[in-house]
């Protein structure tokens, strides 16, 4: 997985690729769906919603230029899997999930692999985590029809914002850098999510997309 679906698309940074590697992506998919856990493609997790393509994790992790000293926002907190990767990466993880029935599984897979710095909290990820902000990072892992306000507000000075913005077919994953109260914004690549639920992201249609 990390060789060929990783590396080989141009992820260079060896601690996130040293955290794919240690990760078991496949105990945080459904057994169902096991026999696929390392195939460079999304997988349904339940409560309409999936875990990312390994690659994807990986960019957006990548994305965030983490030296392991950061405080990290995760919205969309699904199986836990990004969490655990943002684990290794980083000082402390917050993973703000809405979906109810994702939330103790998550946990549940976090505490028995030991990854006590990462903990999932309940709410509307869309409008952030103002309890804990400001984070040094922060990662929308669903697509919004914009940037939502309180996620700039809570981004630190000089802190890293990686998010997929769009339609609701289609999104670009956008790296925004905040510095002295002024943003600046480069794309990543091309990317499709599942929608952001929520005050800043879409209505509720119940209809599950790729990510």
């Amino acid at each position: 997985m990390v060789a060929h679906q990783i590396r080989a698309r141009g992820v260079r940074d060896e601690r996130v690729l040293a955290a794919m590697q240690t990760v078991p992506r496949h105990l945080f998919v459904p057994a169902s769906h096991r026999d696929a856990a390392y195939e460079d493609e999304p997988l349904p997790i339940g409560a309409g919603q999936t875990i990312s393509q390994p690659y994807i994790v990986a960019a957006m992790t990548e994305a965030l230029s983490l030296t392991g000293a950061e405080r990290v926002l995760e919205v969309g907190a699904g199986s836990g899997y990004q969490a655990a990767i943002l684990s290794r990466v980083a000082r402390e993880v917050i993973a703000v999930e809405s979906q109810t029935e994702l939330i103790e599984p998550a946990r549940r897979h976090l505490a028995e692999l030991g990854y006590i710095n990462a903990r999932i909290e309940q709410g509307d990820g869309s409008a952030g985590w103002p309890e804990a902000a400001p984070y040094d990072a922060i990662l929308v892992a669903a697509a919004a029809p914009a940037i939502p306000p309180p996620l700039i507000e809570q981004l630190a000075d000089g802190g890293r914002l990686v998010i997929p913005v769009g339609s609701s077919e289609q999104q670009d994953l956008l790296r925004i850098q905040k510095t002295r109260g002024r943003t600046v914004q480069q794309s990543v690549c091309a990317c499709r999510f599942v929608p952001l639920l929520g005050r800043y992201g879409w209505p509720d249609t119940g209809k599950p997309r790729p990510a």
